[in-house]
């Protein structure tokens, strides 16, 4: 189960979030070559991905800005880069292009500062956008919590579209994120989920001002929590599931 989509269309063409996909991919190609070199591809890593205890050793702190550039491989970044599509736009409208840019990087930092602090002693590295798009996931949710989000359920051989509302969707994957950060594991690696979890938190956080001035609760009754402005509408929408009628 994961979104395809959102009918939340964005106002103005949103360039920094194109520009950010756009250097999440250049920079990934520039070193995929790596992937076939193991050793080489972790001598990279170490330099560049965010290791809380050389950060909390050594105070390499640009690591947590140049690991939100870096992805462990082409599904990593396919995910990541899915969830910046669909939910980014919306951000850099409502905030502009370079506050969006700022909220980015500091979502980003904000996660991996979390994920420091629950394994502080760990020598894993990690690497991935994911902590900078939760913190846009956590921004949307606060904005627009009724906005229909496309979700794609395959299970076997069902495949399925169906709309939810963005509060189910990503109150949903939010809960994901605090359980399988409280089950994982110290030194679990795989998937950082408080990195997640505190990109979500710090996302909503940053946002808080700007729905402040939008007029808080008052701007999601004007808007019924749903985007203010008229929702997409798609050829391949909400599929059906069959009815058996009783003979």
């Amino acid at each position: 189960m994961f979104p395809i989509r959102d009918h939340n269309p964005s106002g103005r063409m949103p360039y920094v979030t194109y520009a950010l996909m756009a250097a999440n991919i250049g920079i990934f190609l520039s070193y995929w070559p790596l992937f076939g070199d193991p050793e080489a591809l972790n001598v990279f890593y170490v330099n560049w991905a965010m290791i809380p205890a050389r950060i909390l050793y050594a105070g390499n702190y640009e690591t947590l800005i140049s690991s939100m550039f870096l992805h462990g491989g082409w599904l990593h970044l396919a995910g990541n880069m899915l969830f910046l599509w669909i939910f980014g736009d919306n951000l850099e409208d409502e905030m502009g292009h370079l506050p969006y840019l700022g909220f980015y990087i500091a979502s980003g930092v904000g996660a991996g500062l979390v994920q420091m602090l629950s394994e502080p002693l760990s020598v894993i590295p990690t690497v991935g956008a994911s902590g900078a798009i939760a913190g846009v996931m956590g921004g949307y949710l606060l904005l627009y919590p009724r906005a229909k989000v496309d979700i794609l359920i395959i299970i076997v051989f069902f495949v399925r579209i169906l709309p939810l509302p963005a509060w189910i969707m990503l109150g949903l994957w939010f809960a994901f994120q605090l359980f399988g950060g409280l089950s994982m594991p110290t030194e679990g690696g795989g998937v950082a989920y408080w990195a997640h979890a505190g990109g979500f938190v710090i996302g909503a956080i940053l946002t808080l001002p700007l729905l402040i001035r939008r007029g808080g609760t008052a701007f999601w009754d004007r808007t019924d929590g749903h985007p203010p402005h008229p929702e997409a509408t798609y050829d391949l929408a909400r599929t059906r599931i069959p009815k058996v009628r009783r003979k």
